[in-house]
């Protein structure tokens, strides 16, 4: 089973790639399982020196995320609906098991697709930590899709039975979306079949 769909963000969604290129290539190299994937999100990567800042992957001179970032939001939303009482994710076992084998996200390179009127804009926030030596606080940088963008995703499933609990998993997304700072609302979206 083949789900088409389009996700359209409620609210700004942050990038999640480090800019600077030196940062970014080792934590790549670090995670890849293979030289050709490394390559790969190495090559779609547009460095610049700008420390402390996230952006997002360009190809084609537009902006994107990998498909593995759909996958760790299911995982990271079936994760919080298993607390949840009344839904499909409190019982499915081996969950990232079954979303890694079962799951799969097309195309690789997913473009975000802005307003016809908007361009990325910046957002700046305070990191606060608590750590043995007191309390720090950073300032993060990130780079942003306004709302009202799209993505046009395939999920295709090898497990039937899982449709309900994609569904639920999107569903899920009106409330804690991609990319970084979820906590705080960034990336929610809505989404809609759109085959």
């Amino acid at each position: 089973m083949t789900l088409k769909i389009r996700l359209t963000l409620l609210e700004e969604m942050l990038g999640t790639k480090a800019a600077n290129k030196d940062v970014f290539a080792d934590f790549i190299a670090s995670k890849a399982p293979d030289d050709d994937l490394r390559r790969q999100e190495l090559d779609t990567a547009e460095h610049r020196e700008e420390a402390g800042t996230t952006i997002f992957h360009r190809m084609e001179n537009r902006i994107g995320i990998y498909d593995y970032q759909i996958k760790g939001f299911f995982k990271d939303a079936c994760s919080a609906l298993r607390n949840a009482d009344g839904t499909r994710s409190k019982d499915l076992k081996a969950y990232k098991t079954r979303i890694d084998g079962l799951v799969f996200v097309y195309p690789r390179f997913i473009f975000i697709n802005l307003p016809a009127t908007e361009k990325i804009g910046i957002c700046e926030r305070p990191l606060r930590a608590e750590t043995a030596q007191g309390p720090r606080i950073a300032l993060a940088r990130s780079e942003t899709a306004p709302a009202g963008s799209t993505l046009e995703v395939e999920i295709k499933l090898l497990a039937d039975s899982l449709e309900k609990t994609v569904v639920e998993w999107l569903d899920y997304g009106q409330m804690r979306g991609l990319g970084q700072w979820r906590n705080s609302s960034k990336g929610r979206f809505k989404w809609e079949v759109t085959s």
